[in-house]
């Protein structure tokens, strides 16, 4: 069995690896940490996990490479900066969930994250971990930076435009819609009941730092791929679920049928992003209530002809594959496992 301690247990994101590690055949949960819910059981505190799992929430002790062979950091940024400068050279291997370590830039991670300050040359170690583009360097890896949820479900949106077709993409607009899961239990007053409820909540109206994220990524996989990606994210009613759609021109030639064939073929032997027709279902798809508490990503390539564009669709459950799902992928491709183990759980629909 593979030892696994989750920092952060008392966050959305720590509930959500809980839940995946106990029903994960290798896995064994054995330590779970935080500061403030010090010395509290899992279920006072996630209280969808009733099982007596014989564990406390506890401090970080002198040690973990004792009593964990893997640690998860679900922890805000600037602690997760803190800790993996501590742990990295602890326990064999670290995944970190926060944006510590997502852009690699240095200018652009002092723009995006100014609060978080990384030890020197410590983000040079972190493998970006998004499984189904960069799964080879994943294994083995000893540091693992997690992408965001926007970023996850952009990416793959994203990828084979760049890395199959070759296209250059001269820009870029996303227009991205998360759920309030996505802010994570820090209390805001625009994500009380009364104001969040019903609406659609420009947050970040005039750029997001998983946009920079993606385009740090794709930049150090195809330079010159993407000139030009901006994005702007909303907050709707939803508690789970995202959609990133993008809005891709170019000037290399392109049609319906070539789009359709490169997202089969590059996502053919990757079993967590379903390719869709967002006409084959009952609903249009992708949409987020067709991927929850699943650990897939549902994409779909448009050609607009008239406007001269690519539209790009991408949802996924943030909690799972933009976050929890999407950390025990890049475990079981770590360790060596097949990468479905413990992720089999089909989309829970209606929700």
């Amino acid at each position: 069995m593979i030892r696994v301690g989750i920092l952060g247990a008392s966050g959305l994101a720590g509930g959500e690896l809980i839940r995946l590690v106990l029903q994960h055949p290798e896995l064994e949960l054995t330590f779970l940490g935080g500061s403030s819910s010090a010395g509290r059981r899992p279920a006072e505190l996630h209280p969808g996990l009733r099982l007596d799992l014989g564990l406390t929430i506890e401090t970080l002790p002198d040690s973990l490479a004792d009593r964990c062979d893997v640690v998860f950091l679900a922890t805000p940024a600037p602690v997760s900066a803190e800790l993996a400068a501590e742990l990295a050279d602890q326990v064999p291997c670290v995944i970190d969930l926060s944006g510590a370590f997502r852009i690699r830039t240095p200018d652009l991670h002092d723009r995006w994250y100014p609060k978080v300050r990384r030890a020197e040359g410590l983000a040079d170690r972190f493998v970006y971990g998004v499984p189904e583009l960069i799964g080879d360097q994943l294994a083995g890896a000893a540091l693992i930076s997690l992408p965001g949820c926007f970023a996850t479900a952009i990416t793959i949106g994203l990828a084979p435009l760049v890395l199959s077709l070759g296209l250059n993409l001269r820009t870029v607009v996303v227009d991205g819609k998360t759920g309030s899961s996505g802010g994570g239990l820090e209390l805001r007053t625009a994500n009380l009941h009364p104001l969040r409820n019903g609406a659609i909540a420009p947050y970040s109206p005039a750029g997001h730092r998983h946009g920079a994220e993606v385009k740090d990524f794709l930049d150090r996989s195809k330079p010159g791929g993407v000139e030009s990606l901006s994005m702007s994210a909303y907050g709707v009613s939803h508690v789970r679920g995202l959609m990133a759609s993008s809005y891709v021109f170019t000037d290399d030639e392109v049609d319906a049928r070539s789009l359709q064939r490169a997202y089969l073929r590059f996502y053919k032997e990757h079993p967590f992003v379903r390719v869709r027709r967002h006409n084959e279902t009952l609903i249009p798809v992708p949409d987020p209530q067709a991927v929850l508490g699943s650990n897939y990503c549902d994409v779909t390539a448009l050609h607009d002809e008239e406007g001269g564009r690519i539209v790009v669709l991408a949802a996924l459950d943030n909690m799972v594959k933009g976050a929890a799902g999407q950390a025990l992928q890049a475990l079981n491709i770590r360790f060596g496992l097949p990468v479905e183990t413990g992720l089999t759980m089909q989309p829970v629909m209606p929700a």
